[in-house]
């Protein structure tokens, strides 16, 4: 079941506050529990709350604190974009809806508000988060004071971008004239004819109208009457500068009144037509130029029995009434009056039926690498392991090790000499706290002559001495082997200066495989724009015959879907299907076969070509009838020599993050690194590691 929404706007002003409010109340009458997150709010000042988090939470009375229902404030994004950190971001907002996700059955969650410039920054912003957290999209536009083409041409342009990345679940225009709804949805689903569900809103005037209380808040302005009528709706507004005879003619119902304080005759007047059958009714009056009436008039107009808000704000009234000509509806959550209407116009023009069921029915195929490499993470937490690092001296182990201390995520161990250890950490300004790892010489430790003994017993018959075996513990690999092998670590990441041989070593000798796995074998989590491919054999084994072949394709699926990869394997080769003959193709031919007769549940296709494997279309013309075809998940290469330079070439070409090579089939986990690894390798290699240590 899908957990969440993800609603976007593509301009300011487009009433997505009425989608919200409506889809909450959709939602709380569908599931028990619904959470709410803004991502990215405006900036507020200190002390201060964003309004649209505070209507929802109080409304509809939902249980989470202010501070985690958003992540970070607009000002806060563009710094940490600025400083290049906008990784950063991406990360921040996964931990803190997945913090939500865990706590309710539903999170609904409200993109950007476009209130600033930079439109394409914000649209792409957008596209990413909700990309990254995996949720289906409500696109909400509005239609006022605009043409047709206009609507249709821009709503088209942002369906069309989101698509490429994220699935569009519905498309919603607001504040359209009544009489052009059917129009509009005509033209619209004449465009964007996929099924995609279309709804048109009609604009509703007291949800586009400002409050009085908006309009004190925007023009910092003080109250001096009416304070109990402060949610009076303002359709427009005018100015009293002639007299009053004359302005009397030019009020409207539930008009602003804009005069200089000092204006007693317009005052008086418009407070006299307020409560005259003959004239109609007014929101509010504003006084500008910071001038009050005299002492008489207030006396007079506090002795009235109901008086309508009369608000002083400092300024001329010309600089005034354009401020308040710029003044956007908000819906606060003491104005019952607007939320009740949002909430009835959202249930009278959308179908809650229709869309809370897509909702329930959506199921993401999509899975980023900030995603992966979250979840990742999340697993290693809910058991720390602890993980050996027998390359104490390199610069990227130490640095890998202090982001891992500080993730809190495993128990580090580290080979080699105290002393020297700190000096490099020193020497590169790292900043690890050496009380907070195990630092292991060796020669020096007090369970060397045990391990000595251990890999005497475990090798003599293969005429290994004492001596040789003291040699042999003498070994950062060897000893760091042992420690798993003796219990005093769970698994071992190696390999940023030693060879594949001297890594592996050591464990093919005693760790050695699990029972029925004849061969290690290793995949690379190819971590893709919007999906994790998991590629094997692409590191350990040269040329495998069919036997073994097939070992690594079921290896490899049960790697996957240890790392939450539902398993749908492809078996590469040059020919798809029946097409191709030779003794290659026939050799994954061959494998395929095994692999389905030891493993008959297995999603597997073979031989089946790179193309058909991912591409769904060239798989469903090449391959009709396969589940496999154009949706594989898991591909096993020939040979090394095409898994190497294929793994390796889609990471160059595409940008793609490579993750391993993890080695599968051991007792316990030891894995090996590239000899040009990165710091975000090991430390991704090394939670990988601790995951593999708690399926032990």
């Amino acid at each position: 079941m899908n957990k969440g929404i993800y609603v976007a706007t593509i301009e300011p002003n487009s009433g997505k506050s009425v989608v919200v409010l409506g889809l909450m109340r959709m939602l709380l009458g569908k599931t028990a529990k619904v959470g709410y997150f803004r991502p990215i709010i405006e900036d507020v000042d200190v002390g201060e709350k964003d309004h649209h988090i505070n209507t929802v939470l109080s409304h509809f009375e939902i249980d989470i604190s202010y501070k985690k229902t958003y992540a970070f404030t607009r000002k806060q994004v563009l710094d940490l974009y600025n400083q290049g950190k906008s990784g950063d971001v991406i990360d921040e907002i996964i931990r803190k809806y997945k913090h939500l996700e865990d706590r309710f059955d539903f999170v609904l969650v409200e993109g950007t508000d476009f209130s600033h410039e930079g439109a394409i920054l914000e649209l792409d912003i957008n596209i990413l988060i909700s990309k990254n957290l995996g949720l289906p999209v409500i696109i909400v536009s509005h239609g006022d004071k605009k043409e047709f083409n206009e609507i249709v041409d821009s709503v088209q342009l942002a369906f069309d971008t989101f698509k490429q990345d994220v699935d569009v679940l519905s498309i919603m225009v607001n504040k359209t004239d009544p009489e052009n709804i059917i129009t509009l949805k005509g033209l619209l689903r004449s465009r964007i004819n996929d099924g995609t569900d279309i709804t048109v809103i009609p604009k509703v005037n007291n949800l586009s109208s400002p409050t009085i209380k908006e309009i004190v808040s925007e023009l910092n302005g003080k109250i001096i009457f009416g304070k109990d009528m402060i949610n009076n709706l303002s359709e427009n507004f005018s100015v009293g500068a002639m007299q009053l005879r004359n302005y009397l003619t030019h009020l409207k119902e539930n008009a602003l009144v804009i005069t200089p304080g000092d204006r007693a005759d317009i005052i008086l007047g418009a407070l006299q037509a307020n409560i005259s059958n003959n004239y109609p009714k007014i929101s509010g009056i504003v006084l500008t130029g910071g001038l009050l009436p005299e002492a008489s008039i207030l006396k007079l107009i506090e002795g009235l029995s109901s008086v309508v808000p009369i608000i002083s704000v400092n300024g001329g009234t010309y600089h005034v009434t354009n401020n308040i000509g710029k003044i956007k509806a908000k819906i606060y959550a003491d104005n019952t009056e607007k939320i009740t209407t949002s909430i009835t116009t959202f249930e009278k023009h959308v179908d809650t039926n229709k869309l809370a069921d897509s909702l329930i029915t959506f199921k993401s195929e999509i899975l980023t690498p900030r995603m992966f490499q979250y979840n990742l993470l999340q697993r290693a937490l809910k058991n720390k392991k602890h993980i050996v690092l027998p390359e104490g001296y390199d610069e990227r182990v130490l640095r890998a090790a202090a982001r891992l201390v500080n993730a809190h995520v495993v128990e580090l161990t580290l080979i080699g000499d105290e002393e020297k250890i700190k000096e490099r950490i020193k020497k590169f300004d790292i900043f690890l706290d050496t009380n907070a790892i195990n630092i292991v010489s060796p020669s020096s430790s007090p369970h060397f002559e045990d391990y000595v003994n251990t890999f005497y017993e475990l090798r003599k018959h293969k005429n290994v001495n004492l001596e040789m075996a003291r040699d042999a513990m003498s070994d950062v690999s060897y000893f760091a082997t042992m420690m798993i092998y003796k219990g005093h670590a769970d698994g071992m990441v190696s390999g940023a200066i030693h060879t594949t041989q001297h890594t592996l070593r050591p464990a093919l000798q005693f760790i050695k495989t699990k029972p029925g796995v004849n061969i290690v074998s290793s995949v690379f989590f190819m971590c893709l724009e919007d999906r994790i491919s998991v590629f094997g054999d692409c590191a350990i084994n040269p040329n495998p015959n069919a036997e073994e072949l097939a070992e690594i394709a079921i290896s490899s699926a049960q790697t996957a879907k240890e790392f939450g990869i539902d398993p749908k394997i492809a078996m590469l080769s040059y020919s798809s299907g029946a097409s191709g003959k030779g003794v290659d193709v026939e050799k994954v031919r061959h494998a395929t076969d095994i692999a389905k007769t030891k493993m008959p549940d297995l999603k597997i296709e073979g031989p089946i070509q790179y193309d058909a494997a991912v591409d769904m279309r060239i798989g469903k013309s090449k391959m009709p009838d396969s589940e496999v075809a154009g949706n594989a998940s898991v591909l096993i290469f020939p040979d090394l020599n095409t898994g190497n330079n294929t793994y390796k070439a889609v990471q160059r070409e595409t940008g793609a993050l490579a993750i391993g090579p993890v080695l599968q089939g051991l007792n316990k986990p030891v894995n090996d690194l590239s000899r040009g690894c990165t710091v975000d390798d090991i430390y991704s290699t090394v939670i990988i590691t601790a995951i593999q240590a708690q399926e032990i």
